[in-house]
């Protein structure tokens, strides 16, 4: 029981990640089961299956929070689904001594990948255009073999080749690499059935996972939005390059001090990447504000021929007004205004006029008083 509750927190924390990163649930996972003594194949099979769950309800979640590029979705989804397939019945095929040294390496090497990618400022402004198809199939193709022979890469290997694009944001690359894994998912967990059959994944392993998972997927669309992704990824990246670093060390054949060292300076490479990622927001907004400063600072630019003063625009000749009645010789009648009798005389209908002496439209004032001479 506190073993299962234990990987069912372990399946929360790992959600918790790939949401607010958009990877690393498989990672998180494949590497605690392996480090438990679980065989390769059975530990990505068992992740997969839980990860129908889990992108399942990520996908919605973003959904709603609008995180996701549905055209992206289905151009990465179904080549993604057949490079999972494809993966899974390899690391079916081969024994558990040969296939443990293979996954830890991936697993080693995108955890690397992350300590690296998230200890430099991430790129903030967006390209022009669209991304295209022969772009998105290879990259899935490629993404989907990697997550079901390393029993995680998806996200590492899909998020950072759609954000180094610079076409879409952040948090809709997130959204979208999360939503489309449900796919990948499925599918490397058809090919694992094939191959392993039922009894190759860990079905308490994967309750728990689901449950943790499940839990933590609405909190982390959230997240995305808030939460320090540089840190974040560099924190994890760190975890995942230890655990994996002793699968590796053991294959081979390394003994005595040489671990020790090996393992201190992972550890050095970790904290310099942890106090990277710190720092490179803060240059990041430094950068950004010597940038407004210097704009706000600029003078401003010159006036365009449309605001070119008076003085300097050509004159106009007036267009020739007709003769009022005043100028013509004959008065305004009374409570009517010079700009009404010229309408009157021209057989327009005039605009109800204010006068000075009624506060009122001279038509009203007129019509009151040829009522009162009728009835006299």
């Amino acid at each position: 029981m506190r073993k299962l509750l234990v990987l069912a927190l372990v399946g929360l924390a790992a959600q918790l990640v790939d949401g607010s990163l958009g990877m690393a649930y498989g990672l998180t996972s494949s590497t605690l089961l392996l480090f438990a003594g679980v065989a390769p194949a059975a530990a990505s099979a068992s992740v997969h299956l839980a990860e129908i769950g889990t992108t399942l309800a990520a996908g919605v979640s973003h959904w709603r929070f609008g995180n996701v590029d549905w055209r992206v979705v289905g151009r990465i989804a179904l080549p993604g689904a057949i490079g999972a397939f494809a993966g899974a019945t390899f690391l079916s095929s081969i024994s558990t001594e040969a296939a443990a040294p293979w996954m830890a390496a991936i697993l080693f090497t995108l955890g690397a990948y992350l300590l690296v990618r998230f200890s430099r400022p991430l790129r903030a402004t967006r390209a022009a255009g669209r991304l295209r198809s022969r772009f998105l199939a290879p990259l899935g193709l490629v993404a989907g073999f990697v997550d079901a022979t390393g029993g995680g890469g998806w996200g590492p290997v899909a998020t950072p080749a759609l954000l180094v694009s610079g076409r879409m944001e952040p948090r809709k690359v997130i959204g979208s690499v999360d939503t489309s894994e449900f796919v990948v998912a499925g599918a490397a967990s058809v090919g694992f059935l094939i191959g392993l059959g039922t009894e190759g994944f860990l079905l308490p392993t994967v309750a728990a996972l689901l449950i943790g998972g499940l839990i933590a997927a609405p909190i982390a669309a959230w997240l995305v939005r808030i939460v320090p992704a540089q840190l974040l990824g560099a924190v994890i990246g760190g975890v995942i390059v230890l655990t994996n670093a002793r699968t590796l060390l053991s294959a081979g054949g390394v003994s005595g001090s040489a671990p020790v060292v090996v393992y201190a300076l992972l550890g050095v490479a970790w904290v310099v990447a942890i106090v990277l990622a710190v720092r490179a927001p803060r240059r990041t907004r430094r950068a950004r504000a010597t940038v407004e400063a210097a704009l706000a600072s600029a003078p401003p630019a010159s006036a365009s021929p449309a605001s070119a003063s008076p003085a300097s625009a050509p004159p106009v000749e007036a267009a020739p007004v007709s003769a009022s009645p005043a100028e013509a010789g004959e008065p305004a009648r009374p409570g009517e205004s010079v700009g009404s009798a010229e309408a009157a005389k021209s057989g327009q209908v005039p605009e109800p006029v204010v006068t000075a002496e009624t506060s009122e439209p001279a038509e009203a004032a007129e019509s009151r008083k040829l009522a009162a001479a009728v009835e006299g």
